[in-house]
């Protein structure tokens, strides 16, 4: 009788071995993309030039501050705009771009910020200016957008605080710290950095009532992402926005924006109607 409570006991070694061998294939993983994002890193630190496109509406007035940009308007979808994270550039989305340009997003747009860059709410009002150019150039209403890490955040505090909602569809995270991440306490020597905390006042604004979003939001979040201090708080859980969170198993941080399975992920939130808040999905890449 006494030999059933220790039956779990007997398991767990197994359950915890598993846990390492997903752990250090996903280390590995993330070890050999990190190798090649430092060789592709230089290629991305200048902005894309720009092609010729729609001109969009003739009074239209862009913002000087406005970056060169690649336009080629495509029929079917709006603008897909990508945004990086923490002193990265748009070389992290090559493969993220060749994927959605093969199954017919003809217009993206890769935007970098500079790695100098010490306030969120800043970042997010550039960010404003960019899409306000994107919009008058393409004659597009609307624009979408794929956030990693912290371009998620500045892309959200755009949409949320900002009034960017009014030209953001869809707003697609994959790994932001959307509650404050907790790891490398001694990062938070930056300011942005500190501002990524929990409790920090940008995440407070956040939690803040944001009654009549329009912008539909779709958080990929990994349970092996190292960098979000818990892995939940990439997930967006706020009473007023219509949030849609994705799990994804068996990747880290760096994976996230560039394994084919999580770009097929994107892809299906990108085209998915759907605007039902609560809801939630997963994405295996075991």
């Amino acid at each position: 009788m006494k030999v059933l409570p220790f039956f779990p006991l007997c398991l767990r070694p197994v359950r915890h071995l598993r846990i390492s061998a997903a752990l250090l294939r996903a280390t590995a993983l993330e070890l050999a993309i990190l190798a090649g994002h430092l060789l592709l890193y230089p290629s991305g630190l200048t902005p894309e030039r720009r092609t010729p496109d729609h001109p969009g509406p003739r009074n239209a007035e862009l913002p000087p501050q406005a970056a060169a940009l690649p336009t080629t308007a495509g029929p079917s979808h709006p603008p897909a705009v990508l945004l990086h994270g923490f002193v990265d550039n748009r070389s992290v989305f090559v493969l993220l771009r060749r994927s959605l340009a093969r199954h017919g997003w003809h217009h993206l747009e890769c935007l970098n910020y500079s790695p100098l860059t010490c306030d969120i709410r800043a970042a997010a009002d550039l960010l404003g200016r960019h899409i306000e150019e994107i919009c008058a150039r393409t004659g597009h209403r609307e624009v979408d957008i794929v956030g990693h890490s912290l371009g998620g955040l500045i892309a959200r505090y755009y949409v949320q605080r900002l009034g960017g909602d009014q030209r953001v569809r869809t707003l697609v995270t994959l790994g932001t710290p959307h509650s404050g991440t907790a790891v490398a306490p001694l990062a938070s020597a930056h300011p942005i950095v500190r501002q990524m905390r929990p409790g920090s006042a940008v995440i407070e604004e956040l939690r803040a009532p944001a009654p009549g979003c329009r912008t539909r939001f779709v958080s990929f979040w990994s349970d092996l992402d190292q960098i979000m201090v818990p892995v939940e708080t990439a997930c967006i859980d706020h009473p007023d926005l219509i949030a849609q969170n994705v799990r994804v198993s068996g990747i880290g941080h760096l994976a996230l924006p560039v394994h084919s399975a999580v770009a097929t992920g994107i892809r299906q939130a990108l085209e998915s109607s759907e605007s039902e808040a609560g809801t939630s999905g997963a994405v295996s890449v075991a």
